[in-house]
Formats: structure tokens, C-alpha cells, sequence
């Protein structure tokens, strides 16, 4: 199953408006990802938002049935290599859970959330009176 490397393209890293001639960080950062060519088992989408704007750029890791994960502050000029390393890493995992070590250094020390995979949901409590 395919893995999604989900790109938030408005971060702006407290960057002045974006331009013509520059694009904000988070669109400078999915279109160097593009350029780079995702991964055997991954695809890369960009979104308008990750509500992680205070640690911009953003970027989320998702696969159905598998843990997701959102990881803040990359750079757009910097980060691109390692963030394609580890969303391969993540599409060859069962669950989604890469060993901390095995992990680029980026995707161990600036994650902002981990999210359990829906299917590990009890059925939620419901009052139904």
C-alpha cells in the first residue's frame, strides 16, 4: 500500500507574504521534493494547511491502517534528501513504526505528533439514551 508524504504549502516560516519570484517555504519545499522524485511506495501531495504553523515547514506521513506522523520545522534548502530517506523507510514498514535509530535525524527530533492508525480505536462510548 502506498505511503503519503503529505506537504503543508503555505508554511511560511515567518517569512514575509510569498511572491511571484518567491514562494513560501512550504511550496519552495514541496516543489524540491517533486523534484527529487518520491520513492518507490510513496506519493506526494501537498495541502493548503497541517495546523503545525508554528513549527514550519510541515510535512505528514500516512498509509492506512498504519501509525502517521507529523514532523515540523523542515528546511526547504536543507531537509529534502533526508525527508524523502525517511518517508522510503516508512513505506516499507508493517505498521508505520520506523526504529528511532534507523531514522534520519530530522524525523527523530522534530516530530510534532504520532497518531495511531484508526483501526486501533476501541468502539468510542456512546450514550444513546
Amino acid at each position: 500500500m502506498t505511503a503519503t508524504l503529505t506537504v503543508c504549502i503555505t508554511c511560511r516560516c515567518g517569512e514575509a507574504a510569498p511572491s511571484e519570484d518567491k514562494p513560501c517555504p512550504g511550496a519552495r519545499l514541496y516543489d524540491r521534493l517533486i523534484a527529487a522524485g518520491a520513492p518507490s511506495g510513496v506519493a506526494i501531495r501537498p495541502v493548503k494547511c497541517l495546523s503545525a504553523c508554528s513549527r514550519g515547514c510541515s510535512i505528514a506521513l500516512t498509509r492506512p491502517g498504519s501509525w502517521s506522523y507529523v514532523y515540523g520545522d523542515m528546511d526547504p534548502d536543507a531537509d529534502v534528501e533526508d525527508i524523502l530517506a525517511g518517508a522510503a523507510l516508512y513505506s516499507r514498514t508493517q505498521d508505520g513504526i520506523v526504529p528511532w535509530r534507523e531514522r534520519p535525524t530530522i524525523l527523530r527530533k522534530q516530530t510534532v505528533a504520532r497518531i495511531p492508525p484508526i483501526e486501533t480505536f476501541p468502539e468510542p462510548h456512546r450514550n444513546d439514551d
